[in-house]
């Protein structure tokens, strides 16, 4: 499914998973950083609205975070633009 004007698709999103989408007017150093803004700010999810610092930081080491289907790393850099994360539930 292309999207006009776009020459990618968008990611499927996973089984049993919650999708935060990114949309940056910047690059950002590392990923945890803007992710966890990101879900305190969102409110389709409250349990993730409201996880703590080291439930977060969980998900990194468990691999419950991707982006386009790979683990992704807190210390990632983000491009700006649209980044689609993934959260395995």
């Amino acid at each position: 499914m292309l999207l006009s004007g776009m020459s990618y698709k968008i990611p499927e999103i996973p089984e049993n998973s919650f999708r935060i989408t990114l949309d940056l007017e910047q690059s950002y150093p590392r990923l945890d950083t803007i992710l966890f803004e990101a879900l305190q700010s969102q409110n389709e999810n409250d349990d993730l609205k409201s996880i703590s610092k080291i439930q977060f930081k969980k998900l990194f080491t468990e691999k419950r975070v991707q982006i386009k289907g790979q683990n992704a790393k807190a210390k990632s850099p983000v491009n700006s633009g649209t980044t689609y994360i993934d959260i395995l539930l």
